[in-house]
């Protein structure tokens, strides 16, 4: 006997593809087993027993051919002992060896191909449809995709996020009068009514009500561990989907072999009814023989005839059972659109409204796995759902940033706010909204920040920084921020980027932008409406606009301090400037600007102008500033000035000057005469020398002279007695003067970089320069008289 085991190789499949095999799948093969135990039966019993056995026959040749062996027909028994003669042939003692000849030679000759052959026939069809079957799934181009669909759809099946996620889903649908109610506690929260709220608000607001509700839903907790596996599954998912839509050649493969099967059995089945009455009991033949044996005509019996009949027929019905299956499965594959699978049924059932339909092979072996278990699509559903995906990050989230590591992040910023600083993270913890002690909070590079319901917890909220972090504010929550936030800070790729809420905060006073306008929209350079902030005092922009923003004066009765930096673009109209008249600090950064301004000189409030790294070459404008009667800090510095020109001195108002990083070498003398100069910055010029009436700035407190080329000090300069901070590094300086033991207020000098070789002992007259503030070469301080470095270095 065969063993059917032997044939296991051409249908040998892992276990786990049983998900792609519909009913007819299976029941084509069960079937095939059936043909191919039919077969290995009948090759068996033809192996292992007589084929045919024949007796002489002594018929004429016409008889023979038309009606074989007659008289071995049954009729009765008697009537055929009846009709026996003896018969007499060639004695030799061979009779064994001649009828095993003849038996064989007959089989050859006389017996039907059909009859001879049937059992192997049986086993190669079988064989065939078995391979058809399976081909696919051994298939190089095509058993890869299979296999790394079902290890990710075994794994998404078993993932406990997707237990989580539909049971949360099932919850949420399960609590809706409670999320509603969640919803009217929050806008309470706020101090919203019923249906001020739009529907999209409305949406995200009911996205955590678990915060409200007394009961929490029965949700299997994930670890951290099982969250980063869930995370490599999206992963995975997208980009196996991306992979199997491109093509659909599983779809067209599996097409192919199922014609293949129709045909094949259309064959099988025309052949075998035509020659199925070939299988016959009784054959006749006629061998060349009568020399050996006595006798040329034989009478044989096919032993096996009357069982290989019934095995035929019962074959042929398992085929035709096989071919209505087949046909069946190309009415499924040709009735409906297999190329395509909506997730429409499963976006109603878990209310992910934003599973994507699919395409191609995916959709296909979707389609397949639905004929085994719809439960299965649903579950891998839930890993191609954006929403799915961002609550499990938000979950991995705050695994990893629990409230107390959060409070290590805590720090005072600039302005004495207590900051919290995010950076780079993939979504925004929903455990920063318990620290209800943060006053400032900073995003950056944090991709599609969603506000949730929790910021009304946030009530010491002032200051926000959105840095390359875009951000949904949800109405209710705009509500809640738009008195309470003071500073807010938004960088972007592109102005328009920045959210439209931002201009709705009615209690900001500072509003900080830094992005790009559209080349197209550069010069225009517009801006949203500002007149929703009727509390703005600083408004600063970034960007590369070609003219003052027109919204700019939307603030123009309040705005106090304006700051516009354009990274080297040209900034051209500025006329919109003369309508902020309380405006006192100005900033022009970067503006391409070669000239000052007139519109500047309209500003009568003005007090600190900053026109650095500009173009300016000449500056004789400054005579205007007499207009502005309350400057009293001008910043001109990193810019091309060669002169100060002599009308400086009609700025008697002027506190403080820098002129640093630029090309000046020499100071007119007039520049004595601004009496209430206290900050005097010259540092990075081409100095050589100082006019004498420098003496007369005797309200000077600080003067850096560092970087030029002075080869002296006028003795005058001694007479600034409330000189604070003298910067001389880095010139030529070879001596100071022993008239620096005057300036009894200095508590900061540098002198490092010059070419001194001894420093006066004078400097021990000056009572507060200590050693810290003292920056000088090592070897000149320890060149100074003992007691003076002992002065110096007290506490």
């Amino acid at each position: 006997m065969i063993p059917v085991a032997e044939f296991k190789q051409f249908t040998e499949q892992q276990p786990a593809f049983k998900v792609l095999k519909p009913w007819w799948d299976v029941l084509a093969e069960y079937l095939t087993v059936a043909m191919l135990m039919i077969g290995v039966f009948s090759c068996t019993l033809q192996v292992t027993q007589d084929k045919i056995i024949c007796l002489p026959s002594h018929e004429p040749r016409e008889n023979l051919s038309e009606a074989p062996c007659q008289q071995l027909l049954p009729r009765g028994v008697s009537e055929q002992m009846g009709g026996l003669r003896e018969v007499h042939g060639l004695k030799n003692n061979l009779d064994l060896q001649q009828y095993s000849f003849i038996n064989q030679l007959c089989y050859e000759t006389a017996l039907h191909w059909y009859a001879k052959y049937f059992p192997y026939l049986v086993i190669i069809h079988t064989l065939i449809f078995m391979v058809c079957t399976s081909f696919w799934f051994k298939f190089p181009g095509t058993s890869s995709k299979i296999e790394h669909f079902i290890s990710i759809l075994g794994k998404c099946f078993d993932s406990p996020w997707t237990t989580r996620a539909l049971s949360e889903v099932s919850g949420e649908n399960q609590k809706g009068p409670a999320a509603g109610r969640a919803t009217a506690i929050v806008a309470a929260a706020v101090g919203v009514g019923p249906g001020k709220a739009g529907e999209g608000e409305k949406e995200k607001v009911l996205a955590e009500p678990e915060k409200v509700v007394t009961e929490p839903p029965v949700v299997t907790l994930l670890d951290k561990k099982e969250g980063e596996q869930a995370k490599a599954l999206f992963e995975k998912v997208k980009k196996f989907r991306v992979h199997v839509e491109e093509g659909d050649i599983l779809y067209t493969m599996y097409i192919r072999q199922t014609v293949l099967k129709v045909c094949k059995f259309l064959a099988i089945l025309v052949y075998n009814l035509v020659y199925v009455k070939k299988i016959s009991f009784l054959v006749a033949c006629r061998v060349e023989t009568s020399e050996v044996t006595g006798y040329a005509s034989f009478c044989c019996n096919h032993t096996k005839a009357h069982l290989f009949s019934k095995l035929a027929f019962c074959y042929i019905s398992f085929v035709c059972v096989y071919g209505l299956t087949c046909l069946y499965t190309l009415y499924w594959l040709f009735h409906r659109p297999l190329k395509e699978y909506s997730f429409r049924s499963v976006r109603e059932e878990t209310g992910m409204g934003d599973i994507p339909d699919v395409k191609n092979d995916f959709a296909f072996m979707l389609h397949l796995i639905d004929q085994y278990d719809s439960l299965y699509s649903k579950r891998f559903a839930v890993f191609l759902s954006e929403v799915s995906e961002s609550r499990l990050k938000q979950l991995n989230l705050n695994h990893e940033w629990t409230p107390e590591k959060l409070r290590q992040k805590l720090q005072r910023n600039a302005r004495g706010r207590l900051e919290l600083a995010l950076c780079m993270l993939p979504g925004l913890p929903d455990t920063v909204f318990e620290l209800s002690e943060v006053e400032a909070l900073r995003l950056e590079a944090i991709c599609d920040v969603t506000f949730p319901p929790g910021l009304s917890q946030l009530v010491q909220l002032q200051e926000l920084s959105l840095l390359h972090s875009p951000a949904r504010l949800p109405f209710s929550l705009q509500i809640f921020l738009r008195d309470r936030l003071k500073v807010i800070r938004v960088k972007c790729e592109e102005l328009r980027e920045v959210p439209l809420w931002v201009f709705g905060l009615r209690g900001l006073e500072e509003l900080h932008l830094e992005g790009l306008f559209p080349p197209e929209l550069a010069r225009a350079a517009t801006l949203e409406s500002l007149r929703e902030l009727k509390q703005l005092k600083v408004l600063s922009l970034r960007s590369n606009a070609g003219k003052v923003p027109a919204s700019v004066t939307d603030v123009a009765g309040h705005l106090q301090r304006l700051s516009l930096h354009n990274d080297g673009a040209r900034l051209l109209a500025l006329n919109s400037l003369k309508k902020l008249a309380v405006l006192r600090e100005l900033e022009l950064v970067a503006c391409g600007l070669e000239r000052i301004p007139h519109a500047v000189f309209s500003l009568g409030a003005l007090q600190e102008l900053d026109l650095k790294d500009n173009h300016l070459r000449s500056i004789e404008e400054i005579l205007s500033f007499q207009h502005c009667r309350k400057l009293v800090t001008l910043r001109l510095w990193h810019n091309q000035i060669a002169y100060v020109p002599e009308h400086v001195r009609k700025l008697r108002g002027l506190e403080q000057l820098y002129l640093s990083h630029n090309k000046l070498e020499t100071l007119p003398t007039q520049l004595g005469l601004c009496s209430g100069l206290r900050l005097l910055d010259v540092s990075h010029n081409g100095l050589h020398s100082l006019p004498p009436e420098v003496g007369l700035l005797q309200n000077l407190q600080h003067l850096a002279l560092s970087y030029n080329a002075l080869e002296a000090l006028p003795d005058e300069l001694f007479f600034c007695r409330k000189l604070r901070t003298l910067l001389l590094g880095y010139n030529h300086l070879s001596q100071l003067s022993p008239h620096v033991g005057a300036l009894r207020a200095l508590i900061r000098l540098e002198l490092k970089g010059n070419r001194l070789e001894v420093l006066p002992e004078e400097l021990g007259n000056c009572g507060g320069l200590k050693k810290a503030g003292f920056q000088v070469e090592d070897t000149l301080y320890e060149g100074l008289p003992a007691e003076v470095r002992e002065k110096m270095e007290e506490e």
